[in-house]
């Protein structure tokens, strides 16, 4: 298989990855999406693990703006190993899919995955099918990869990884989350 990654250096697509157990790896992706937008560039966003128990800030606006597809997956909650349904598996799957169809169109300049590190850690997505999808990607389509815990696999075969570490957070001082801050 040839890799089409090398055919076109001058406008070559991206793999990003944002992991790390800091905050922020959504917010780097949103804000790279909006940026992309703003240059009239067509952006998918699959949101993996976004339960609809609260409306997502990201969410909302992106789906208000010409050029942005978004499409998410989740339950109510924080999802984690111990609470993964067969209907999470089962949304996880179709936005997967639906993913990888518009990675693989060359439709779209930018296609972000969030969370999909962790959808990965949970068993939800194999590494293999996400690695595969990066191979076939089309070379000018950029990608990013979010969520914590990125598989060596991963990694390597991205362009940029950045690492966000937590230094202090204010969760660990009993504050929750915060609409329009975290969410």
């Amino acid at each position: 298989m040839i890799d089409e990654r090398n055919l076109c250096p001058d406008r070559r697509g991206l793999i990003i990855v944002f992991t790390g157990d800091g905050k922020g790896k959504t917010t780097a992706a949103v804000g790279t999406a909006v940026r992309a937008l703003g240059h009239g560039l067509k952006v998918y966003l699959a949101f993996f693990l976004k339960g609809d128990d609260f409306a997502h800030g990201e969410i909302e606006a992106l789906s208000s703006l010409s050029g942005a597809t978004v499409i998410t997956s989740g339950q109510k909650g924080w999802v984690n190993q111990s609470n993964v349904t067969p209907e999470l598996k089962k949304q996880v799957t179709k936005t997967f899919s639906a993913a990888s169809s518009a990675v693989l169109s060359g439709e779209y300049d930018l296609v972000v995955l969030d969370e999909i590190n962790v959808a990965i850690e949970l068993g939800l997505v194999s590494e293999e099918e996400l690695l595969s999808l990066m191979k076939k990607k089309p070379c000018r389509t950029n990608v990013i990869l979010t969520g914590r815990h990125a598989c060596p696999g991963v990694v390597e075969i991205a362009d940029l990884v950045t690492e966000l570490v937590s230094i202090k957070h204010p969760f660990y001082n009993g504050i929750g989350a915060r609409k329009g801050i975290e969410y």
